[in-house]
């Protein structure tokens, strides 16, 4: 086990860290989907995650190809000033542009004014906050076309829901890729990204804290899709995938899963829209119950 970094000594994400990070999302629960371990970690080729601790404080960075880094909130238990301080300051030391991204609305309240830090809006990155009841139960004439899809689907299909266990991760796998050859993700950067990262998550399910589901007809894993607890009374969605091939297999995984895995949670969140349209359109059509926004802090004078 490699030493615990400390400020101002990040290190590479790894699997190795995942206890010592982890705890500190113990302590503080978090409010947004970047923070768990997971999404960290399936992400971490992408924005080249680093951490390290300052006192009684987790600090993390990142950073995209050769684009300045950036921070991500500090988390902790205790009061955070000196944390986002200490974080700010590295920052600037690295960049001209120093900032922390994806900050919880209600944290940026909380340090922004006290600190002399600018806010700035990122509604590309709020998470889509639903009720679990509402995913399930799909009442109501506004859910009328999601509950058409379902019934199409088990009429047509005959189908199990399969807990993700190891004989099925391959299986998820080759939807994957099967799904970019549809896509054409080799044209497109971001897909090829996302590839990156659900294989990630995959390959290394049973060494992290979440939960997966397929979907099968016929022995053939039609759709999936890989969560965990956020915090005490909210569910997280990282990753969907389904064969569009066969209609309405979005709609009964995301039913499903909510159903069998997640309904002791009040709240699902599916994670943001990134500015894509098409998926912003999709995200709206579940009716959230409310957004997590999320903002920029970087300081006045920059």
């Amino acid at each position: 086990m490699q030493a615990t970094p400390h400020y101002p000594d990040f290190k590479p994400l790894s699997l190795e860290d995942r206890d010592q990070i982890t705890a500190f999302f113990h302590q503080s629960p978090p409010l947004t989907s970047e923070l768990t371990f997971t999404n960290l970690f399936m992400w971490r080729y992408h924005y080249n995650f680093q951490w390290c601790l300052a006192n009684d404080a987790l600090l993390i960075i990142g950073h995209i190809a050769e684009a300045p880094p950036f921070g991500l909130p500090p988390v902790g238990a205790h009061d955070l000033s000196s944390a986002f301080g200490q974080l700010l300051s590295f920052l600037e030391n690295h960049t001209d542009t120093p900032e922390i991204h994806r900050v919880p609305e209600v944290l940026a309240q909380r340090y922004a004014s006290a600190l002399s830090l600018e806010v700035l809006e990122d509604r590309a990155n709020s998470d889509y906050v639903y009720l679990t009841e509402s995913l399930i139960n799909l009442s109501g004439r506004k859910y009328h076309r999601k509950r058409n899809h379902l019934k199409q689907f088990r009429k047509r299909y005959s189908y199990r829901y399969q807990t993700l266990k190891d004989d099925w991760i391959e299986a998820c796998l080759e939807l994957e890729e099967q799904w970019c050859r549809l896509k054409s993700c080799v044209e497109n950067p971001a897909l090829l990204n996302e590839e990156q990262a659900i294989r990630e998550a995959l390959l290394h399910y049973h060494q992290l804290d979440c939960q997966g589901a397929a979907i099968v007809v016929d022995e053939k894993v039609v759709a999936f899709s890989l969560g965990e607890p956020l915090n005490p009374d909210t569910a997280l969605i990282h990753l969907e995938k389904a064969d569009p091939e066969f209609s309405g297999s979005y709609a009964v995984i995301n039913q499903e899963f909510c159903q069998n895995a997640w309904s002791d949670f009040t709240y699902t969140n599916r994670e943001q829209d990134l500015g894509e349209s098409g998926l912003r359109q999709s995200k709206l059509s579940y009716y959230p119950d409310h957004l997590s926004n999320k903002v920029i802090l970087k300081p006045k004078d920059r």
